[in-house]
């Protein structure tokens, strides 16, 4: 990989595009930049307007584009939604190299024969996730890349998704003057920086609460193995605001950012604030206290949900690992005890560690770059003395190169 390769993650969420810029090298990955706007055209995970959606897009990248002064054209794109599903698949090939050494093109074909399922015509791949590698009955490789042997097989999971929804997100971001280097399930991207192994083994739930819905991830035995969508979040602390304290949609989400806190017992009758009401030019004077009854109630709400949903998918005792939460909502003070009282005691929040990133509500899009980077960008040996990568060349093209090729024999 040169030094100083930009790879830029998309993600369109239901209430806010959001775009990172990363500088991606051997060493180290740097967020120099980062654009969001408002979602326009999107409800629940799917494009129902795709002019306004060009539009959300192209305020973000620009924003994106003029903190970094870069022009972008291609961006990664993550996609969530109850319309993805996972299954199980298993790939077999014969190793072709004369001295038995397993290469990258081995891993490829096997890759490639793991995604041969039989699919309704409705649906599209959107990635495989191999879970172990078998070389000659040995189980429990991770990258079998450099070993000897003659049979190769690959356990993977096959995630698959709507043929429309994804090719109207795409068409939405081609109208935006971008091209599209890749898709990726935005669960497993967010994965990267929230989850640790040990969790992924002993068994977790992942929820991302954002604007307009809840995105579930269960793993065990260090994979994923199922995913759900609520269509519940802060926008429904927002309208409830709006309705409680009869004000506008934009008023009520400035003022819960501002002033809101998701317990009660940690409000505050002395901070007073006004509030214009609806359809007039009157303001009225609220306290903290007033504030934090209408938010309680609805966080409580969209938490016993969580739990619920979790529970309908076979998980009624819960799960070792617990809760581990991101997104938007996280950012309302307090809220992680209202979460301890509804989900149990083993809860923590996420939020990325980058300056500039550091919300919770862009969990999903430096995810995407870390999973970049780890799948297809980083599987480089060292460098010789002449700063040339042997191995890189006998490889082949990058694995960059590898999933752009995979991704538009697919879906273009």
């Amino acid at each position: 990989m040169s030094s100083g390769e930009f790879i830029v993650s998309l993600d369109i969420g239901t209430s806010k595009v959001r775009v990172i810029v990363a500088e991606v090298t051997k060493e180290s990955t740097q967020i120099v930049g980062v654009g969001s706007a408002a979602a326009k055209g999107t409800k629940k995970g799917a494009i129902i307007d795709i002019d306004q959606a060009v539009q959300s897009i192209r305020e973000a990248v620009d924003h994106a584009e003029q903190m970094v002064g870069i022009d972008i054209s291609k961006v990664f794109v993550g996609v969530s939604g109850n319309h993805v599903s996972l299954q199980s698949s298993h790939g077999v090939v014969a190793v072709a190299s004369d001295n038995r050494e397993i290469g990258q093109p081995d891993i490829d074909r096997v890759m490639q024969a793991a995604k041969v399922v039989a699919l309704p015509p409705e649906r599209a791949v959107i990635d495989v996730v191999p879970k172990q590698f078998i070389v000659d009955g040995l189980t429990g490789i991770h990258d079998p890349y450099g070993m000897v042997g003659v049979r190769l097989e690959v356990e993977a999971i096959i995630v698959t998704g709507s043929k429309t929804i994804i090719h109207n997100v795409l068409r939405c971001v081609e109208k935006a003057s971008l091209s599209v280097a890749g898709i990726l399930l935005l669960p497993l991207a967010a994965s990267e920086i929230c989850l640790s192994s040990d969790e992924k083994n002993m068994g977790v739930v992942l929820a991302d609460i954002g604007g307009g819905a809840t995105s579930l991830a269960i793993f065990e035995q260090g994979h994923l193995v199922s995913t759900a969508v609520l269509p519940i979040g802060g926008d429904f602390i927002t309208n409830d605001i709006a309705i409680g304290l009869r004000t506008q949609s934009e008023v009520a989400e400035k003022i819960k950012r501002k002033y809101g806190v998701a317990l009660v017992e940690e409000s505050s009758k002395d901070v007073v604030f006004s509030v214009p009401a609806i359809g007039s030019n009157q303001e009225s004077n609220v306290n903290q206290e007033e504030m934090a009854l209408i938010i309680e109630p609805r966080v409580e709400e969209i938490f016993q949900l969580i739990r619920d949903q979790v529970e309908s998918m076979g998980y009624s005792d819960g799960l070792p690992g617990g809760y581990v939460l991101t997104g938007g909502v996280m950012s309302i003070p307090h809220i992680l005890v209202v979460a301890q009282n509804q989900l149990g005691e083993a809860v923590r929040i996420v939020s990325p560690g980058y300056i500039g990133v550091q919300d919770p509500s862009f969990t999903s899009g430096v995810g995407m770059i870390h999973y970049i980077q780890k799948r297809w960008m980083l599987r480089l040996a060292e460098p010789d003395g002449q700063g040339r990568s042997p191995q890189k060349d006998k490889r082949g093209p990058s694995p960059l190169e590898r999933m752009k090729n995979w991704f538009f024999n697919e879906f273009i």
